[in-house]
């Protein structure tokens, strides 16, 4: 007997921002500024044991959609290699949830939906964030990593 495996494959549209503001920070202000109520996820994205990302969540009940704050970097430590300059003092990397866009902070994810030219202008209007913009989703190749 043969099982055929379906394809799933999720919708969403993915915005990057760049800010230097703080998580919680620009969670506030597209809070105010979209009418959203994204709040911190229970438990944080996962990916080892030192590479984890937290995260906004808020589930739009009335459009039946849901929408993430994500940050797009994960900065860790590990101690020094003996060959180095510095042995003894740590070494930091950072690893990105998106590769593609390293030069974006954050990433708003919003599941079942065309991303609207005049959120797009709301988010840009935000103050201290400095540009957003789309990102294409479907030749994204870590696109897997934004589906938890």
């Amino acid at each position: 007997m043969r099982i055929l495996e379906e394809s799933y494959e999720v919708e969403f549209a993915l915005v990057g921002i760049y800010t230097n503001l703080e998580d919680y920070a620009l969670a506030y202000a597209l809070n105010e500024t979209l009418k959203l109520h994204l709040k911190r996820a229970d438990t944080d994205l996962l990916f080892s044991s030192d590479i984890i990302y937290p995260y906004f969540e808020w589930k739009d009940k009335m459009y039946d959609r849901e929408w993430s704050l994500l940050t797009n970097s994960c900065i860790t430590s590990h101690q020094s290699t003996s060959s180095d300059l510095f042995p003894e003092e740590p070494s930091f990397s950072n690893h990105h949830l998106v590769p593609e866009h390293k030069e974006v902070n954050f990433l708003l994810k919003v599941e079942q939906e065309a991303m609207d030219s005049d959120l797009l202008l709301k988010i840009k209007g935000i103050p201290n964030v400095i540009a957003a913009y789309e990102i294409e989703t479907t030749n994204l190749k870590s696109k897997h990593n934004l589906i938890y």
